[in-house]
Parts: C-alpha cells; sequence; structure tokens
C-alpha cells in the first residue's frame, strides 16, 4: 500500500512562498508519475503540476513561472516550490502518485494566502 504526508501548508501573505513536500512510503524512483493537485472551497480538484519518471514536467496555466515540482529520490520526497503566491492560490493541496494506472493520494495539506 502506498501513503503519501503531505507537509508544508499554512498561511501566507499574498506575493509570498511556501515549499510543500510529500514524504512516499515506497520508493519513487521509478514512479509513473508524481504530481500535485489543489481543491478549492466550492470547486472541483484541479491538477497543479505532474513530474514523469522521466524528468518531464507539465504545469497548469495559472501556476506556470510560479511553482515548481522536484523531487529527492533519497528520501522519497516530492517537493513543489510556490512562489509569488496569489490569493487565488488557496486551496488544499493534495499529492498523487500514479503507479501502473493506479492512483494514490495524500490527506491534503492547506495553503490559505490572504492578507
Amino acid at each position: 500500500q502506498v501513503q503519501l504526508v503531505e507537509s508544508g501548508g499554512g498561511l501566507v501573505q499574498p506575493g509570498g512562498s511556501l515549499r510543500l513536500s510529500c514524504a512516499a512510503s515506497v520508493i519513487i524512483f521509478g514512479i509513473d508519475v508524481m504530481g500535485w493537485y489543489r481543491q478549492a472551497p466550492g470547486k472541483q480538484r484541479e491538477l497543479v503540476t505532474t513530474l514523469t519518471a522521466g524528468g518531464s514536467t507539465n504545469y497548469a496555466d495559472s501556476v506556470k513561472g510560479r511553482f515548481t515540482i522536484s523531487r529527492d529520490n533519497a528520501k522519497n520526497t516530492v517537493y513543489l516550490q510556490m512562489n509569488s503566491l496569489k490569493p487565488e492560490d488557496t486551496a488544499v493541496y493534495y499529492c498523487n502518485a500514479n503507479i501502473q494506472l493506479a492512483h494514490y493520494w495524500g490527506q491534503g495539506t492547506q495553503v490559505t494566502v490572504s492578507s
């Protein structure tokens, strides 16, 4: 069973930065795709970014140039660096692992951008 544990959320002012972490209970090297999704109140969960085993990345247009996904295979951890945060980035952020078409989710971490 794959377990994902997110951390690093919190309250930040507009223009600020946060780094989210996703610690996996399995070796992440070779996982097909890992990514981050978010869900704002009253809205559907949406893709933020993905990172393939080969190192390719994909970002939602709304976060391009501001967010960066990365991983540390030695720590089995995936990160989401979020810069220039905006109020519309407020959401619960979820880590996702796609392993042979099976999706695994973390419990989520709240990010609130407000002055």
